[in-house]
């Protein structure tokens, strides 16, 4: 298991490619680039016959750059890293921080592998595969690329454990603007590691985290509730929020809906009691409301007046 940071400070666990899934799937792109390659070749053998040989010589090479070379590129490129033998054994190539490949990769990684891969039938890039700790060739390094692994057995993923259920919402007021990114990934490994820690080097690594997140905040944690509960519980409540921001639906206080009067009809005020924020906390009864609405009939803007 490898770990990518990206721009925006997200960890992201990945599993980098190993080299008998990346040789296979290797292979099976060359042999269907080759099977394209003899395809083109005998549909432009057959069409240049009447070229001097120079010409059918120039068009053989262009034809190789094209489908040997080029092809690859444009299929990775256009794929984002994904070539037929990578999908076949769930690989994807990915930048060095996890984001999807361009063409200038794409490029880098193909004019690489016609050394390291067409002209040494791949011995460079084995031993290149091999030697790198994260099992990258060549093309890999100097294109800042990784080849990893999408499809991950079941059971091998990890996720953040639930807060316990007495401490839901118990931190929806708490200062979270001067938290670090930095220390929510920290908090995210622990919560997501902490089944497999030692008992007594979970429970030290918890209680640091929580006199940092204490630290930070401004605000004591609260007396009696364990330090993994207690980053649980601040973490699932960030999250909360960063959910609220990205749908539109957090940070706005509940208001009731006006009172609007109609004729002949008793108005009941809510019974939740819910009042906006800002606004008077003097209560019309109905019997006022209609008072007041009779003796104005030129209250609405729009001019109307109800029928006497």
């Amino acid at each position: 298991m490898s770990e990518l940071v990206t721009g925006e400070a997200v960890a992201l666990e990945v599993r980098p490619a190993k080299l008998p899934s990346r040789a296979l799937a290797v292979v099976l792109d060359l042999v269907v680039a080759v099977v394209a390659y003899l395809v083109v070749t005998m549909v432009l053998v057959a069409s240049t016959a009447g070229l001097d040989e120079a010409a059918q010589v120039a068009v053989s090479i262009a034809s190789f750059l094209l489908v040997l070379v080029g092809g690859p590129i444009a299929v990775e490129t256009l794929s984002h890293g994904r070539s037929l033998g990578k999908l076949a054994f769930g690989l994807r190539v990915v930048r060095d921080d996890g984001g999807p490949i361009r063409f200038r990769h794409a490029l880098v990684r193909g004019a690489v592998g016609i050394v390291e891969i067409l002209m040494t039938f791949g011995v460079i890039a084995c031993i290149a595969s091999l030697v790198s700790a994260r099992g990258r060739r060549l093309g890999d390094v100097f294109a800042g690329t990784l080849v990893v692994r999408e499809r991950v057995p079941a059971g091998e993923g990890h996720s953040v454990p639930p807060p316990p259920h007495w401490l839901a919402g118990r931190f929806f007021a708490l200062d979270l603007s001067a938290v670090p990114d930095g220390l929510w990934l920290a908090v995210r490994q622990y919560l997501t590691r902490m089944r497999q820690l030692d008992p007594q080097v979970g429970q030290a690594m918890a209680e640091r985290l929580a006199s940092d997140l204490v630290a930070r905040t401004g605000s004591p944690a609260p007396e009696g509730v364990p330090a993994a509960a207690y980053l649980a519980a601040v973490l699932h409540e960030r999250q909360a929020r960063e959910a609220r921001r990205a749908f539109g639906g957090g940070g706005t206080a509940v208001q009731a809906p006006p009172a609007v009067p109609h004729h002949g009809t008793t108005h009941h005020p809510p019974s939740s009691g819910v009042q906006a924020v800002g606004t008077a906390s003097t209560s019309v009864g109905p019997a006022t409301a209609s008072h007041e609405t009779a003796g104005r009939p030129d209250r609405p803007s729009t001019g109307f007046a109800p029928p006497a």
